[in-house]
């Protein structure tokens, strides 16, 4: 469970750009450490793009030569048959694909359009970027480096990436990697306020934390780090998988095609 009476949350100043090889922890750690470094309860969110980038894990598209069911795909979706490639290499399920629209199940689990593949702010669109191959990780690994700065914790890390969703209008940010903390909080079982026992009331936690983030951070500014203050936790921490939904119980994917039977 994760409670807060009051929060305060900033973006981190003084990063440089970040390429193949990149020490992410080093050079974050310097940015933190230059804003005052954190308290024990800090939870730092960091961007999935600057992860990605600091693991090498960009493409250029013109060394990616399309398969035949990546050129049927584009054809109805209207995409760039290299960057459709580059999706289903990065994914194991199609979940809808239409005029514009290509979402699909990553290796991860995680559900979200062009498999979280990711073109902007990557030169001029000719590279893109692939989701960190473990979230929790990269994430387990940055707490590690940054728990010093902490006095030794509790320290959280998310690392967040941006989502749309199903039946709502804009994108968020959500937490696709998490080391420190739960990433859900879970109130089935407890009474609610008029003796209620709750049966379904769970919690995003660390869904929550990398929106709050986003909002410091923008989309357009450059600021791939945030810390959230004023949080307490308790828990097991059982990474981002606890926030996704499993199959048989997500009507939006009835209907998906594994990649391999995509034709």
């Amino acid at each position: 469970m994760i409670r807060a009476n009051r929060i305060e949350c900033w973006a981190v100043a003084g990063l440089p750009e970040f390429g193949p090889g990149s020490d992410l922890a080093r050079l974050g750690g310097a940015a933190l450490a230059a804003g005052g470094g954190l308290l024990p309860w800090d939870v730092v969110v960091v961007t999935s793009k600057v992860v990605s980038k600091a693991e090498g894990l960009a493409t250029r598209l013109s060394e990616v030569s399309p398969s035949p069911a990546a050129l049927e795909v584009a054809e109805l979706t209207g995409q760039d048959p290299r960057l459709v490639q580059v999706v289903l290499e990065e994914s194991r399920m199609v979940v809808r694909s239409g005029p514009g629209l290509l979402v699909t199940e990553t290796h991860h689990g995680l559900i979200c359009a062009n498999a979280g593949v990711d073109r902007s702010n990557v030169s001029g669109g000719e590279v893109v970027l692939r989701l960190p191959r473990d979230p929790d990780g990269s994430a387990a690994s940055l707490r590690s480096a940054w728990l010093g700065l902490a006095s030794g914790g509790p320290l959280g890390v998310v690392v967040s990436d941006t989502f749309g969703r199903p039946f709502r209008e804009g994108s968020v940010n959500v937490a696709i990697g998490v080391a420190g903390l739960p990433a859900l909080a879970d109130h089935r079982g407890q009474l609610d306020q008029s003796g209620y026992l709750l049966h379904a009331s769970t919690i995003g936690s660390a869904d929550e934390i990398a929106g709050i983030a986003e909002l410091v951070m923008g989309k357009l500014d450059g600021l791939p780090l945030a810390v959230v203050r004023g949080l307490r936790w308790e828990g097991l921490e059982t990474g981002a998988a606890a926030l996704q939904r499993a199959g048989e119980r997500d009507v939006f994917r009835s209907g998906s095609v594994p990649v391999g039977e995509v034709s």
